[in-house]
């Protein structure tokens, strides 16, 4: 059973606990050794935690926008990916 995070965790905790536990489900569904009940509900605690790894990637590219701009955040460009020296 995953350790709890305190509620009062930063966002980056909470997204890497998040991001942990995701894994180590995804490993345990891979294995395939769970009953059918036990895998949809593995699939739906997966769904769940992707979900909350999505917002908080959202709310730190907001982060980001507004500490880039914070006058026009919707200005703000994506960073673009380094494709090496």
């Amino acid at each position: 059973m995953p350790n709890k995070i305190p509620p009062d965790a930063s966002p980056v905790a909470q997204f890497e606990h998040s991001l942990d536990e995701l894994e180590q489900l995804v490993e345990k569904m891979e294995q395939g050794e769970m009953s059918l009940e036990d895998s949809l509900a593995a699939y739906e605690r997966g769904v769940g935690l992707y979900r909350r790894c999505q917002t908080a990637l959202e709310q730190a590219e907001l982060r980001v926008r507004l500490l880039a701009d914070p006058d026009q955040p919707d200005a703000a460009r994506p960073f673009a990916a380094d494709d090496g020296p």
